[in-house]
């Protein structure tokens, strides 16, 4: 099959069935790219990771066209970013044009509910592969962990835990004994 329908194919079904988001995103991508099509190495994929959350844009977005890239060039970046989007934005036209009439439908309103804890599974999955993965051990979890505690539970801003980490790293270069 020509490389720009099956990528493009490959990212479509990724685009389709994929509830939750880029980071939900990431098994399906994970398995078809590295596991089925071997399209990229397990480590390439890691960091294709990393590059895609740095960016600007969306993350699933982000893969497909590191990926098409990858493959074939711009071109390549074309056809995969194409394949992942339209079924977002073909979804979103429905729910635009129908969900109007159901949106206080108390079924709609369960089925919606239901879903949310299959959402979340979706994402703690490839967290903690990944984490696996890049060698996280329980010593490297402890930052993360009073970050997101400082976010959620003391409504601190990013920006200020962001900025206290940035210069809490300069100094600790600074200060750091270099060998002799």
């Amino acid at each position: 099959m020509n490389i720009y329908l099956s990528s493009f194919l490959t990212f479509l079904k990724i685009g389709a069935f994929t509830l939750g988001g880029g980071y939900a995103m990431i098994p399906l991508i994970e398995k078809e790219v590295v596991n089925k099509k071997r399209w990229l190495k397990r480590e390439e994929f890691l960091d294709m990771i990393a590059t895609a959350q740095s960016v600007p844009g969306v993350f699933a977005v982000n893969m497909a066209i590191f990926t098409g890239y990858k493959l074939k060039g711009s071109k390549g970046s074309i056809v995969t970013a194409l394949g992942v989007i339209l079924p977002s934005f073909v979804a979103i036209l429905a729910i635009v044009v129908f969900f109007a009439n159901f949106k206080d439908n108390e079924t709609v309103v369960k089925v919606f509910k239901g879903i949310r804890p299959a959402v979340v599974a979706l994402i703690a999955v490839p967290v903690l592969t990944t984490a696996r993965s890049a060698g996280i051990t329980y010593k490297t979890v402890v930052i993360p962990t009073i970050t997101a505690v400082l976010v959620w539970l003391c409504n601190i801003s990013p920006v200020y835990i962001v900025t206290v980490a940035i210069i809490a790293g300069v100094i600790y270069q600074l200060t750091k004994k270099k060998p002799t």
